[in-house]
């Protein structure tokens, strides 16, 4: 499919409303994050399954824990956005959502993959829908950039524990060390009580460093942007008149000026 046909059949879908089909779609780069989420989280289930260790499945628990969160929020918006919501939590996969959204019934939320992965049907397939994303450059970046944050924070943290543990003279030993470890480092704050002490650690903790950096610097930009859009759209409209007065406002003074001179 070419650009231009994407581009008509995304502006053929009622973004931000209820479809006939009782389901809702919120936007191209919100679902593709939806679908990105609902993978990392059943890849999670699957590394509780096959991984018996304790503490990194403490870590998994940890991050699957926030990733449930985006779940609840995202049906929260679907609720809200639906006309009905009979039709929504019935024929439009409603269902799938409320119930994936509980982490003892995670499993389902490989029905979440599948229902996300009809809506990428109706963009022309997965490498349309990804092109997409980016339909909204600021909506679909600021997504992308949350969608690395928590893939950094979670494998930097099994990467950490898995080098540093049992370490000499090692602090971090357990999953809450690991997670708080990621979270200073990669806000940049960097307390100092937890470090790594192994080669391979340190290594790790520098590239989590420069991440870091530039996750939050991104988001920081994205924050100023919203922030001062408005403020910028309103000094845009202003000038004209303003500028049309200071200029009547100095004309008029130089022709006093002259006439002074004049005399």
């Amino acid at each position: 499919m070419s650009d231009v046909a994407m581009e008509e059949r995304l502006r053929s879908i009622d973004w931000g409303q209820q479809q006939k089909d009782g389901s809702v779609l919120l936007s191209p780069a919100w679902e593709v994050f939806i679908l990105a989420v609902s993978i990392l989280s059943v890849l999670n289930l699957l590394l509780l399954w096959i991984v018996q260790n304790r503490d990194l499945d403490q870590v998994v628990v940890i991050m699957d824990s926030m990733l449930t969160v985006v779940f609840i929020a995202d049906l929260c918006r679907r609720l809200v956005v639906a006309d009905d919501r009979r039709a929504y939590l019935g024929r439009g996969w409603g269902w799938v959502d409320l119930l994936a959204a509980f982490p003892v019934l995670r499993i389902l939320r490989l029905l979440r993959i599948a229902r996300v992965l009809m809506v990428m049907g109706r963009f022309g397939g997965p490498l349309q829908a990804f092109k997409a994303i980016f339909s909204n450059k600021a909506t679909g970046g600021l997504l992308l950039v949350l969608l690395m944050a928590i893939l950094v924070m979670e494998w930097g943290a099994l990467s950490v524990l898995a080098v540093e543990r049992g370490a000499p003279e090692s602090n971090i030993e357990n999953a809450v060390d690991a997670v708080w470890y990621m979270i200073v480092t990669m806000s940049t704050v960097g307390y100092g009580d937890q470090y790594p002490v192994t080669d391979v650690g340190r290594l790790i903790g520098s590239l989590i460093i420069v991440l870091g950096v530039g996750i939050f610097g991104t988001l920081t930009g994205f924050l100023a942007n919203f922030f001062l859009a408005p403020s910028e759209a309103a000094a845009a409209a202003a000038p004209p008149a303003v500028e049309a007065d200071y200029t009547l406002g100095t004309s008029s003074q130089m022709e006093d000026e002259l006439g002074a001179a004049g005399e």
